[in-house]
């Protein structure tokens, strides 16, 4: 990477039942540790073009869906070289039916095939190991295996090739799901992979789950403030590694 130029990132942050200004001030503070980062900072996927025009597209959300034309221009920016840091919920779209369950449709597969994989189920935050997979690899090489509490333990879809760098095992039935048993029959799930798509690439994330006393509204009035991987050092480790990555710094 050239020194002293000018390196645009777009940052999309609006997830639904997350603190979304939590994760964004977190996330701005770390890009601001980078001084040629330019960053923009959207709610939604609308300004296509900016994002085509950005060397990085991060993106914590929860419950967004971009339309068929913010999709295109997705594909497009990953075909034609894009990185793209998806973190924890990216893959994850919601559904509530009778009896106050969750669902997870499958509402926009081109969108899941271009992240590598589709959130389905979790269950109740918990704590649980992290192993690396791949200590060689530049995003992981000298990390440790380490504990996360209080995080949400994800059960994905994999969807396309997979180069799994962490992973964690569990099997706790997702009683607040409708596919309440998904997943439950896998010894390990990925917690950080990155998928090819065109001449770009995915980095994926499924840690980071946050939330503030009003964010289960209008489900729960007031909840306890829960950070997650947020409070361990090796989760902005993660981060760090995969804006440099993303930056091409790495």
């Amino acid at each position: 990477m050239d020194n002293d130029q000018n390196i645009d990132v777009y940052l999309v942050c609006n997830a639904r039942f997350h603190d979304t200004n939590f994760a964004r001030l977190e996330l701005l503070k770390l890009l601001a540790e980078h001084e040629d980062i330019n960053t923009r900072v959207a709610e939604t996927f609308s300004d296509v073009d900016a994002i085509k025009q950005s060397r990085l597209l991060i993106t914590y959300t929860c419950d967004l869906c971009p339309s068929a034309a913010e999709q295109a221009g997705l594909a497009e920016f990953l075909q034609n070289g894009g990185r793209w840091f998806a973190l924890h919920a990216t893959n994850a779209l919601l559904e509530f039916v009778d009896g106050g369950k969750v669902d997870t449709p499958d509402l926009a597969p081109d969108f899941m095939r271009l992240l590598g994989s589709r959130f389905v189920a979790h269950p109740p935050n918990q704590s649980f190991l992290v192993r690396v997979t791949d200590v060689l690899h530049p995003l992981t090489q000298g990390i440790s295996d380490f504990e996360v509490e209080d995080e949400e333990p994800y059960y994905c879809e994999p969807l396309g090739e997979q180069t799994v760098l962490l992973e964690a095992s569990y099997n706790v039935p997702s009683t607040g799901y409708v596919q309440s048993e998904y997943g439950t029959d896998r010894d390990n799930h990925p917690q950080m992979y990155l998928h090819p798509c065109g001449d770009g690439e995915v980095l994926y994330l499924s840690l980071g789950h946050c939330s503030g006393k009003h964010d289960m509204k209008p489900l729960i009035d007031i909840t306890p403030v829960v950070r997650g991987s947020w409070n361990s050092p090796v989760y902005y480790e993660l981060l760090r590694r995969g804006i440099r990555w993303g930056i091409g710094a790495a």
